[in-house]
């Protein structure tokens, strides 16, 4: 199972948020950091405000935060929701033409995996991703980069 990059940078987006606790953080910021694109960090973090993972301010001091605790956002929740649109097999999607679809097993053991790899994201909070050791590591790793 792989995540789309967009996946990736909202995940990275949080945490983020996360090791920054409840400081408003630019996109700026965030996308220094990362060494990403500001323009699609940009998408990113509307759509995480859409979905109330991230609260965004406008103005002269605004910014983004965590709308909500770190040990409160399941992965397993916000990768559905971001990856929702993805389909791992042609069978999957609503434009299938695949002649053998009928009478394959296919879609459904890909189905049971990708079930499984969720059910294995559902374990998980942005709390766990950042660890409470690997916390001050990860801030001193992004701070270098704003450098």
């Amino acid at each position: 199972m792989q995540i789309t990059r967009y996946t990736d940078y909202s995940l990275r987006v949080l945490i983020y948020l996360a090791i920054n606790k409840q400081q408003l953080t630019t996109i700026s910021d965030i996308a220094t950091s990362y060494q990403i694109s500001k323009n699609h960090l940009m998408k990113i973090v509307q759509q995480l405000n859409q979905q109330s993972y991230v609260l965004a301010t406008r103005g002269k001091n605004g910014g983004i935060k965590l709308n909500r605790d770190a040990k409160e956002i399941n992965v397993g929740a916000l990768v559905r929701e971001i990856e929702d649109k993805s389909k791992l097999i042609e069978c999957f999607g609503a434009e299938n033409k695949c002649v053998i679809t009928p009478s394959c097993q296919l879609k459904n053991i890909f189905a049971e995996a990708q079930e499984n790899f969720f059910k294995t994201l559902d374990a998980y909070t942005l709390q766990d991703l950042i660890g409470e050791q690997e916390e001050a590591a990860l801030t001193n790793l992004l701070a270098i980069n704003l450098l």
